[in-house]
């Protein structure tokens, strides 16, 4: 996230597509990490953790928000974080469409469901929600 008015556009975007209200969990990962930390505190958003912030990997993050380099590695260290409900907001800054196609796939794997690509100045914001993940796991 280069500059400060496309840092504020990706993060209001990411904020529509998961709709967290002040007083949600919300974890954070990826290489641009403490940029969203800072973003998110400065409206008005207080239960913000990073992925190496918070000491234990509960399952009790409502949301989810992902930006930077590495993002399936990302994805992989923030999942023990989220609920069996959460919404997830990925930042895809790469033009490639392989890259996109991959975090899709691990979304959907992850047991997120696709619902909006958004693009602004930094690329392509991906949002997913997982509804009831706990049951599907264990009906497995």
């Amino acid at each position: 996230m280069a500059e400060p008015c496309a840092s504020e556009q990706v993060i209001g975007t990411m904020i529509a597509l998961t709709r967290p209200s002040n007083t949600d969990s919300i974890i954070i990962a990826g290489s641009q990490s403490m940029e969203l930390y800072t973003l998110l505190r400065r409206r008005g958003f207080r239960a913000v953790a990073t992925s190496v912030t918070c000491p234990v990997a509960r399952r009790r993050h409502r949301v989810g928000l992902i930006a930077g380099r590495k993002l399936l590695a990302a994805l992989a260290q923030v999942s023990p974080f989220l609920s069996a409900n959460a919404a997830v907001a990925v930042l895809i800054e790469s033009r490639e469409g392989e890259l996109c196609m991959k975090v899709r796939q691990r979304l959907q794997q992850m047991g997120f469901r696709i619902e909006a690509g958004v693009r602004c100045q930094q690329g392509l914001v991906l949002s997913a929600c997982r509804l009831g993940f706990a049951q599907m796991v264990n009906a497995a």
